[in-house]
Protein backbone atom coordinates (compact mmCIF):
# COMPACT_ATOMS: atom_id res chain seq x y z
CA UNK A 1 0.00 0.00 0.00
CA UNK A 2 1.33 3.51 -0.82
CA UNK A 3 1.95 5.96 1.51
CA UNK A 4 -0.75 8.54 -0.39
CA UNK A 5 -3.01 5.44 0.14
CA UNK A 6 -2.21 4.70 3.72
CA UNK A 7 -2.43 8.24 5.13
CA UNK A 8 -6.01 9.07 4.90
CA UNK A 9 -7.15 5.68 6.80
CA UNK A 10 -4.69 6.88 9.97
CA UNK A 11 -4.49 10.34 9.98
CA UNK A 12 -7.51 10.41 12.29
CA UNK A 13 -5.75 7.72 14.94
CA UNK A 14 -2.41 9.10 14.47
CA UNK A 15 -3.85 12.75 15.45
CA UNK A 16 -5.57 11.50 18.03
CA UNK A 17 -2.41 9.85 20.00
CA UNK A 18 -0.73 12.24 19.40
CA UNK A 19 -2.74 14.95 21.06
CA UNK A 20 -2.71 12.12 24.05
CA UNK A 21 0.99 12.23 24.13
CA UNK A 22 1.21 16.73 24.19
CA UNK A 23 -1.46 16.85 26.60
CA UNK A 24 0.52 17.59 29.27
CA UNK A 25 3.11 20.05 27.43
CA UNK A 26 3.07 23.19 28.29
CA UNK A 27 1.44 25.32 26.19
CA UNK A 28 2.81 27.51 23.47
CA UNK A 29 5.35 24.64 23.00
CA UNK A 30 7.08 24.39 19.78
CA UNK A 31 5.36 21.03 19.05
CA UNK A 32 1.64 19.99 18.64
CA UNK A 33 0.04 17.09 17.65
CA UNK A 34 -0.14 18.13 14.45
CA UNK A 35 3.43 18.97 14.19
CA UNK A 36 4.47 15.50 15.93
CA UNK A 37 2.00 13.78 13.38
CA UNK A 38 3.84 15.48 10.38
CA UNK A 39 7.09 15.03 11.19
CA UNK A 40 6.45 11.18 11.76
CA UNK A 41 4.66 11.21 8.79
CA UNK A 42 7.81 12.62 7.04
CA UNK A 43 10.49 10.16 8.28
CA UNK A 44 7.83 7.54 7.36
CA UNK A 45 7.66 8.88 3.64
CA UNK A 46 11.63 9.57 3.06
CA UNK A 47 11.90 5.89 4.00
CA UNK A 48 10.27 4.69 0.90
CA UNK A 49 8.69 1.39 2.48
CA UNK A 50 6.08 0.18 0.78
CA UNK A 51 3.24 -0.88 3.71
CA UNK A 52 2.10 -4.28 3.98
CA UNK A 53 -0.88 -3.68 5.85
CA UNK A 54 -2.63 -0.98 8.45
CA UNK A 55 -0.67 -2.35 11.52
CA UNK A 56 2.53 -2.30 9.64
CA UNK A 57 2.16 1.08 9.40
CA UNK A 58 1.46 1.56 12.69
CA UNK A 59 4.17 -0.31 14.11
CA UNK A 60 6.59 1.84 12.18
CA UNK A 61 4.77 4.92 13.14
CA UNK A 62 4.60 4.17 16.73
CA UNK A 63 8.55 4.29 16.18
CA UNK A 64 8.97 7.14 14.70
CA UNK A 65 6.40 9.19 16.87
CA UNK A 66 8.79 7.41 19.42
CA UNK A 67 12.17 9.00 18.44
CA UNK A 68 10.56 12.49 17.99
CA UNK A 69 9.37 13.05 21.22
CA UNK A 70 12.62 11.05 22.87
CA UNK A 71 15.24 13.31 20.47
CA UNK A 72 13.18 16.46 21.43
CA UNK A 73 13.14 15.16 25.22
CA UNK A 74 16.86 14.50 24.92
CA UNK A 75 17.40 18.45 23.31
CA UNK A 76 15.74 19.84 26.39
CA UNK A 77 18.03 17.75 28.66
CA UNK A 78 21.16 19.20 27.56
CA UNK A 79 20.65 21.84 29.62
CA UNK A 80 19.24 20.19 32.32
CA UNK A 81 22.35 17.94 33.18
CA UNK A 82 22.49 16.51 36.52
CA UNK A 83 18.25 15.99 37.04
CA UNK A 84 18.32 12.55 38.55
CA UNK A 85 15.60 9.95 36.94
CA UNK A 86 13.49 8.58 39.36
CA UNK A 87 11.56 5.04 39.02
CA UNK A 88 9.24 4.96 36.84
CA UNK A 89 6.03 2.79 36.91
CA UNK A 90 4.34 2.14 33.17
CA UNK A 91 0.48 2.59 33.69
CA UNK A 92 -2.21 0.46 31.77
CA UNK A 93 -3.07 3.34 29.68
CA UNK A 94 -0.70 5.92 27.83
CA UNK A 95 -0.08 8.86 29.66
CA UNK A 96 2.71 11.69 28.73
CA UNK A 97 6.14 11.15 31.15
CA UNK A 98 8.45 14.11 32.14
CA UNK A 99 11.91 14.12 29.73
CA UNK A 100 14.23 13.07 32.06
CA UNK A 101 11.70 9.64 32.80
CA UNK A 102 10.93 9.37 28.70
CA UNK A 103 14.68 9.10 28.07
CA UNK A 104 14.97 6.70 30.88
CA UNK A 105 12.18 4.58 29.16
CA UNK A 106 13.71 4.75 25.59
CA UNK A 107 17.08 3.74 26.86
CA UNK A 108 15.51 0.30 28.97
CA UNK A 109 13.28 0.37 25.98
CA UNK A 110 16.09 0.04 23.83
CA UNK A 111 17.63 -2.70 26.30
CA UNK A 112 14.68 -5.05 26.03
CA UNK A 113 14.47 -4.66 21.85
CA UNK A 114 17.48 -6.49 22.10
CA UNK A 115 16.65 -8.96 24.31
CA UNK A 116 12.57 -9.40 22.94
CA UNK A 117 11.92 -7.29 19.85
CA UNK A 118 8.26 -8.01 19.94
CA UNK A 119 7.89 -7.07 23.28
CA UNK A 120 9.29 -3.90 22.96
CA UNK A 121 7.04 -3.27 19.85
CA UNK A 122 4.41 -4.44 22.32
CA UNK A 123 5.01 -1.29 24.27
CA UNK A 124 5.70 1.01 21.33
CA UNK A 125 2.36 0.43 20.24
CA UNK A 126 0.51 0.35 23.71
CA UNK A 127 2.38 2.98 25.48
CA UNK A 128 3.72 5.39 22.16
CA UNK A 129 0.96 4.57 19.86
CA UNK A 130 -1.68 4.51 22.04
CA UNK A 131 -3.11 1.44 20.67
CA UNK A 132 -5.48 -0.99 22.76
CA UNK A 133 -4.24 -4.78 24.10
CA UNK A 134 -6.39 -6.20 21.02
CA UNK A 135 -5.32 -3.55 18.36
CA UNK A 136 -1.39 -4.09 18.96
CA UNK A 137 -2.06 -7.41 19.21
CA UNK A 138 -3.94 -7.30 15.50
CA UNK A 139 -0.77 -5.16 14.64
CA UNK A 140 1.97 -7.26 15.35
CA UNK A 141 -0.13 -10.15 14.22
CA UNK A 142 -0.89 -12.12 17.51
CA UNK A 143 -3.72 -13.62 19.93
CA UNK A 144 -4.76 -11.11 22.19
CA UNK A 145 -4.02 -13.74 24.73
CA UNK A 146 -0.10 -13.43 23.95
CA UNK A 147 0.12 -9.70 23.59
CA UNK A 148 -1.35 -9.53 27.25
CA UNK A 149 1.41 -12.25 28.39
CA UNK A 150 4.06 -10.14 26.43
CA UNK A 151 2.96 -6.81 27.90
CA UNK A 152 3.28 -8.03 31.78
CA UNK A 153 6.91 -9.14 30.77
CA UNK A 154 7.68 -5.91 28.90
CA UNK A 155 5.68 -4.32 31.66
CA UNK A 156 7.78 -6.15 34.77
CA UNK A 157 10.93 -6.06 32.79
CA UNK A 158 10.78 -2.17 32.33
CA UNK A 159 9.88 -1.36 35.71
CA UNK A 160 13.23 -3.72 37.03
CA UNK A 161 15.45 -1.92 34.14
CA UNK A 162 14.15 1.46 35.13
CA UNK A 163 14.54 1.07 38.94
CA UNK A 164 18.25 -0.45 39.10
CA UNK A 165 20.81 2.63 39.36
Amino acid sequence: MSPAELLPLVYDDLRRVAAAKLAAEPAGGTLDATALVHEAWLRLAAAGVEWQDRGHFLRAAATAMRRILVDRARAKLTAKRGDGAARVELPDLPAPLPDPELVALDEALTKLAAAKPDHAKLVELRFFAGLTGDEAAAALGVSPATADRMWRYARAWLQVALAAP
